[in-house]
């Protein structure tokens, strides 16, 4: 095989899946975007969504700066060299974080340290099995860390929040899998899709609900029941009221696949794997001989391009921030708002977190804004840094943290995802604080809102971990959590809860 071409293959397969979304999402995407109603939080995340989508398509750019840890199945002929694809592989995927397609995201679990190469201890996972075709298929998963965290394995019999007991049979796994969509809630940056893969065990079960996440977004299940429960649970999780981004709203999932397996008799697992609305999965076949690509996957049907102008209308309330922000502005802000940040703002994620729980900060953040973000960045010949993906990561990671951290520096306002708990919701009320709701996976719209890289601290994080200063213009979120105790995020879980509650009844024998 022409080892650089199998190369080059590759790379192309890794660019296409991070930076272009794949037809049949983008058409569930526009289904999602025409539910909505006009002029609501959720119709104006889904927006900025497409605009996003369509951005990262033209500049050829990550769409979610979170690239995650690139998942590869391959079937290969009889006779072909598995070790040599497993080399090609890892050369493309340094190659293609060196020219920013992935961010560098693989850290060594014992001491922290980031390799900056995305290789590393099992990373990137690579699955191989053979087939008696006489070509290669090679598929691409970049799932990103929010909706990693929303995966969720249930063994039966269990009692669910709601749904009471789930008993070993078909009825017991539709609980399961609508209890998977109501605790995912905006953490996983919804509207999502889900794969689910029941049996197994433990490890096997993931492996399948993964392995459903590469079907098509508008294939049948050839299994009757399956097929019905796929239709049942999209329907219903769709009345929840989650929303995009959990703001509440009409389209909370996108699509539900489900994979069946044996299992043993003490063990009844239903494993299920989140998926972000930036459903990043992509699939070739590889000529074995030259290494050339013979075929894409997904290529059926529209390509939908959202290049028409916004739809939604005006938000009613436009609040401009500049910081250093005053406690007095913060009080003034009600849950709902919109805000448009235009100034000085930090990243700060986990490594920053812990590190100033007990170490000054680097920079006088005092009346400050602090953005859950790991930017995919790249350097120029010059030395000068540029950001080339930077939307939030989920918040709720920081919350043991947060409130301390906030109170302790006198931060004013927080930017993230998914929201944050009744620990930081206190620290607000007392401390005088705002937490910002960013549109998830939105990497593009808010890389073009940074206009400059003013600075860089703790660096021996690694990229994604590093305190970057950023200047922005018209930088848009909503407030969800505000300094007067109330909590979108909490209203939104609860109103959920109620409305799951409904479908406690058996519904299949």
């Amino acid at each position: 095989m022409q080892m650089e071409q199998l190369e080059k293959s590759i790379y192309d397969l890794i660019t296409e899946t991070s930076t272009n979304l794949p037809k049949d999402v983008r058409r569930a995407i526009k289904k999602a975007k025409a539910s909505e109603n006009a002029g609501t939080r959720a119709a104006m995340s889904l927006d900025t969504i497409t605009n996003n989508i369509q951005m990262a398509d033209d500049n050829v750019s990550p769409i979610c700066q979170d690239t995650g840890l690139p998942t590869f199945k391959i079937k290969t002929p009889i006779g072909v060299n598995q070790l040599e694809i497993k080399a090609a592989i890892k050369r493309a995927i340094v190659t293609a974080t060196k020219d920013a397609k992935l961010r560098p995201n693989s850290v060594d679990s014992l001491t922290g340290a980031n390799s900056g190469d995305n290789l590393g201890e099992g990373v990137p996972v690579m699955k191989f099995e053979q087939w008696e075709k006489d070509y290669i298929e090679m598929k691409l998963i970049l799932k990103g860390g929010g909706c990693e965290n929303k995966n969720i394995q249930y063994s039966l019999p269990t009692e669910l929040e709601g749904l009471g007991r789930a008993g070993r049979d078909l009825d017991g796994i539709r609980k399961c899998i609508l209890h998977s969509v109501y605790q995912a809630q905006g953490q996983g940056c919804s509207a999502g899709f889900i794969g689910v893969g029941i049996g197994g065990d433990r490890s096997s079960g993931y492996d399948l609900a993964k392995e459903q996440l590469f079907r098509h977004v508008e294939d049948t299940n050839p299994n009757p029941d399956l097929a019905k429960l796929e239709e049942y649970i999209v329907e219903k999780a769709n009345t929840l009221g989650i929303g995009t981004m959990g703001f509440g709203g009409e389209a909370t999932l996108l699509g539900c696949k489900i994979g069946v397996m044996h299992r043993i008799p003490a063990s009844f697992y239903v494993s299920v794997a989140y998926n972000c609305w930036a459903y990043r999965r992509m699939a070739i076949n590889i000529n074995p001989t030259n290494g050339e690509i013979i075929e894409w996957h997904y290529q059926e049907g529209e390509k939908i391009e959202f290049k028409e102008e916004a739809s939604e209308e005006a938000p009613k309330k436009v609040v401009e921030l500049q910081a250093p922000i005053t406690e007095e502005q913060i009080r003034a802000l009600q849950v709902g708002d919109v805000v448009s940040i235009t100034g000085r703002m930090y990243t700060g994620r986990d490594a920053i977190h812990h590190h100033l729980m007990s170490h000054d900060a680097p920079v006088d953040l005092n009346g400050q804004i602090i953005y859950h973000c790991g930017p995919v960045m790249q350097k120029d010949d010059e030395g000068n840094w540029h950001v080339r993906a930077a939307g939030p990561t989920t918040s709720i990671r920081e919350e043991p943290y947060q409130g301390d951290i906030m109170k302790k520096f006198g931060i004013r306002a927080v930017i993230g995802k998914g929201g944050m708990g009744p620990k930081t919701l206190a620290a607000l009320s007392e401390h005088g604080g705002v937490y910002l709701n960013a549109i998830g996976g939105a990497a593009q719209y808010y890389a073009d809102c940074i206009k400059g890289v003013e600075g860089v601290d703790l660096m021996e994080f690694g990229i994604p971990e590093a305190m970057w200063h950023l200047r922005v213009e018209n930088f848009t979120a909503v407030v969800t959590m505000d300094s007067h105790g109330n909590s979108l995020h909490a209203d939104v879980d609860k109103s959920s809860l109620e409305k799951l509650s409904a479908y406690k009844e058996r519904v299949f024998n």
